[in-house]
């Protein structure tokens, strides 16, 4: 019983990672109707923001994390307004092969800045642990869970209760009537990308810490990030979380009990089983579990 808490902590933890990257697909795929491949590129590049603004210009730590989403977020509009803008109109399929080039481009930077050596985010909670009765349990963990808990709160409140939540919410239902209300397409567009960039730093400070340290190698969270997104639905923040909670716990119990019970599965089943849950629920439920369904009259 102790093994399966202290899995199902640590599981817990890494699906709030996975939801935060989620979030990030999930509200330009609200916004614009393309998935964001560019997404894992942020998340690296957040990471190593906010290393640089803790460690070269002597922020500290908890101040050098809202500074980066600031940073990071300047920079996701940015992209949008040279580089996505122009790709309106086009066909899907471009707009995905663009994210994807991105990707590429932003990974290229951020070596070419930092290199590739492992930086030590210098984070005030290292590997400490704790203990509640016989489960041991690590403080990085619980801020993760906490942090990736004031974040969801946040956009529950930003969507429901913000005029540019609810712009966002227009624009995202209905397009061209929120544009006939006076509604700014593009500015919905270019805030969705800010808040893309934001969600990824805190997800690339969370990934960086607790020891784990900074390398280009956080970026490819987001491929293990997908099947949270599809799981839940492309378009809904709620089915991000849960996506990301399931995916978390799935992948952390399976490395956990596999070896033991299901050894002839062989090394690194732990990676595989997300997708073979994500394949389950698509067959039962091919928009995911709160995706919007659409229907299409021939």
């Amino acid at each position: 019983m102790t093994d399966f808490l202290q899995l199902s902590f640590a599981g817990l933890a890494l699906g709030a990672l996975y939801a935060l990257v989620a979030l990030g697909f999930v509200i330009i795929y609200k916004a614009t109707g393309v998935i964001n491949f560019a997404q894992g590129g942020l998340v690296l590049l957040g990471g190593y923001l906010t290393y640089n603004v803790h460690h070269t210009w002597g922020v500290p730590f908890y101040l050098s994390i809202p500074v980066a989403m600031i940073l990071c977020g300047m920079v996701g509009a940015a992209v949008e307004r040279v580089v996505l803008r122009r790709m309106v109109g086009q066909p899907v399929f471009a707009v995905i092969m663009v994210t994807i080039g991105l990707l590429f481009v932003i990974e290229q930077v951020v070596t070419g800045t930092w290199g590739f050596n492992r930086l030590n985010m210098g984070d005030p909670w290292g590997i400490k642990k704790f203990t509640v009765g016989d489960v041991q349990l690590s403080v990085v963990n619980l801020w993760t869970i906490m942090l990736a808990a004031l974040v969801m709160a946040g956009f529950f409140l930003f969507f429901r209760y913000s005029r540019l939540g609810v712009a966002m919410r227009a624009t995202a239902f209905d397009q061209e009537a929120a544009i006939a209300n006076g509604i700014s397409a593009r500015r919905v567009f270019a805030l969705s990308w800010a808040i893309a960039g934001a969600v990824a730093t805190l997800a690339g400070v969370m990934l960086a810490s607790g020891g784990s340290g900074l390398s280009p190698e956080i970026e490819f969270v987001a491929l293990l990030a997908f099947p949270a997104i599809i799981l839940g639905g492309l378009d809904s923040p709620a089915g991000a979380v849960l996506g990301g909670v399931i995916i978390g716990l799935t992948q952390t119990l399976t490395a956990g009990y596999q070896p033991r019970y299901a050894d002839w599965l062989g090394n690194g089943f732990s990676s595989v089983m997300p997708y073979v849950v994500m394949i389950v629920i698509l067959l039962i439920r091919p928009y995911g579990l709160f995706g919007t369904k659409e229907v299409r009259r021939v």
